[in-house]
């Protein structure tokens, strides 16, 4: 049976709700406030025939639903739920606020609501596998105490808000957000990571200085320490504009920089950084943890076992999240253990001496240029194409002209990538060969009939998958059957 969820309750005690989008978070959030007798609509796009089946039980039991185009044009609540999906700059949501109501979603009202420590990444890239990572760690450190439970949600796995009555105050919580969540934060967690910044979801936020801002969000005053990349442009500036402002007496978190590339503490920091500072990199094998005169060794790299340097910053993301919380001991046991996330370089099979890869997750070029690098020196096939998002293909051209023998484009962007790759000034006709087909289907069979022994085979669209499929899991999932399915 559930826990009541008396602190939401007390919150929202006699005020009306409005929730924008019934998606895989706000379904549980309408469940949850029609059981505390709230006064609800629920606002979707979507016809109420097409919300399912809990959502028409919803209707059946009293819950207002209005559907369709203009669904959010006048939402009267005085606490208005955003689903991520949807811009908190529409009109009738600008309008809905001067009147007086409060827009938040399920991710930030939890923020608001719970005092527990937390932790949450975010990212353009590998914000996934540092957040499993980060919670695996924090799960095994756990599990050496006599009680308590680590919770990880936000963008990955089940909502959080509905989960408050079961937390203890000790349990740590660990969240990955989304820039379109991290748009309106205003809470921020007590430890943040950001892993990279590169373009993407402008087909959304319209300009890359718009998704910084959003990515940025994740910082706030009750940020204790603060986890980027020392190797990314604009988060390795925005380092320098953190160090900037402690200079000028701001209060700023603490700062743990990591990178794939540099091996010291005056490498990465240079003359800048205070005691509670840190850098973590990699020399001669090992990840060190550092301050300016004392280097600790945390964790071999030979027990790491999922592929690329990428996977190594997400290991360090979440060491510099967790250093202090999490006996070191843990990240050993976790990285000998640790297979990687599905649709993240997720090895399938291997068939007639050819190994099949879904990185189904990779919709961006910086994704697929990483996936690309942790195969580098094998014989690779990739399948690319899918929904636009509006970012530059030139990166993705280069990336495939450095590492593929052969590419099938596929998908809503297929042909775009084709003619980008082609006319890219160090592309030469065949090197890589190039071909296109619309199905999907016959595009992982194409991978298939230009693979070699010894090779493999990548899904890694650099697209989100909204051409064809719900999301990424989907394609991911359909390629895994179909690659299954294979015959010798």
């Amino acid at each position: 049976m559930k826990l009541e969820n008396t602190v939401l309750k007390q919150y929202l005690h006699g005020r009306s709700c409005d929730i924008l989008g019934l998606g895989v978070s706000n379904l549980p959030l309408a469940e949850q406030l029609h059981a505390m007798g709230i006064s609800l609509t629920v606002r979707d796009k979507k016809p109420l025939s097409e919300l399912g089946d809990a959502a028409n039980r919803l209707a059946r039991e009293g819950v207002s639903f209005i559907t369709g185009d203009g669904c959010f044009d006048a939402p009267k609540g005085e606490v208005i739920f955003r689903s991520p999906g949807i811009r908190p700059d529409l009109p009738g949501l600008l309008a809905a606020k001067a009147a007086g109501a409060e827009l938040t979603s399920e991710i930030e009202l939890f923020l608001k609501l719970t005092n527990n420590t937390t932790y949450a990444i975010t990212g353009s890239d590998g914000k996934t596998t540092s957040t499993t990572l980060t919670g695996k760690f924090l799960s095994a450190e756990m599990a050496r105490r006599p009680q308590g439970k680590v919770f990880v949600g936000g963008n990955i796995g089940a909502p959080l808000l509905d989960r408050l009555p079961e937390m203890d105050e000790n349990d740590p919580i660990v969240m990955e957000l989304s820039s379109f969540q991290l748009m309106t934060l205003e809470h921020a967690p007590t430890y943040a990571a950001i892993t990279n910044l590169s373009p993407n979801h402008l087909d959304w936020h319209g300009n890359m200085e718009e998704y910084i801002r959003a990515k940025t969000r994740i910082i706030g005053s009750r940020t204790r320490r603060l986890v980027i990349s020392a190797d990314c442009p604009i988060t390795a500036e925005l380092a320098k504009e953190l160090l900037a402002r402690r200079r000028r007496g701001k209060s700023t978190p603490d700062l743990y920089l990591f990178s794939s590339h540099k091996t010291s503490f005056t490498d990465i920091f240079g003359e800048e950084g205070d005691p509670e500072d840190r850098a973590l990199f990699e020399r001669n094998g090992t990840i060190y943890l550092a301050r300016r005169n004392e280097e600790l060794p945390i964790l071999s790299t030979d027990t790491i076992r999922i592929p690329g340097r990428h996977n190594l910053e997400n290991f360090m993301t979440a060491i510099g999240l967790t250093f202090g919380q999490a006996d070191p001991s843990v990240y050993r046991r976790v990285a000998e253990e640790f297979r990687g996330v599905e649709h993240r370089l997720e090895w399938i099979r291997t068939l007639n001496g050819v190994d099949y890869y879904n990185s189904s997750i990779d919709s961006s070029p910086t994704r697929t240029a990483a996936a690309l690098s942790a195969l580098d020196g094998r014989d690779i096939v990739i399948i690319c194409g899918g929904y636009d998002k509006k970012i530059p293909f030139e990166p993705l051209a280069e990336s495939l002209i450095r590492h593929v023998r052969a590419v099938v484009l596929t998908g809503a962007t297929g042909e775009k990538i084709g003619r980008i790759l082609t006319a890219h000034p160090n592309y030469r006709p065949g090197q890589p060969e190039a071909v296109y087909t619309a199905d999907f289907t016959e595009a992982v069979h194409r991978a298939r009939a230009l693979s070699r022994p010894g090779g493999c085979v990548l899904l890694s669209p650099a697209c989100a998958s909204f051409d064809a499929f719900r999301n990424f899991a989907e394609r991911g999932n359909t390629f895994r059957k179909i690659v299954e399915a294979f015959e010798n």
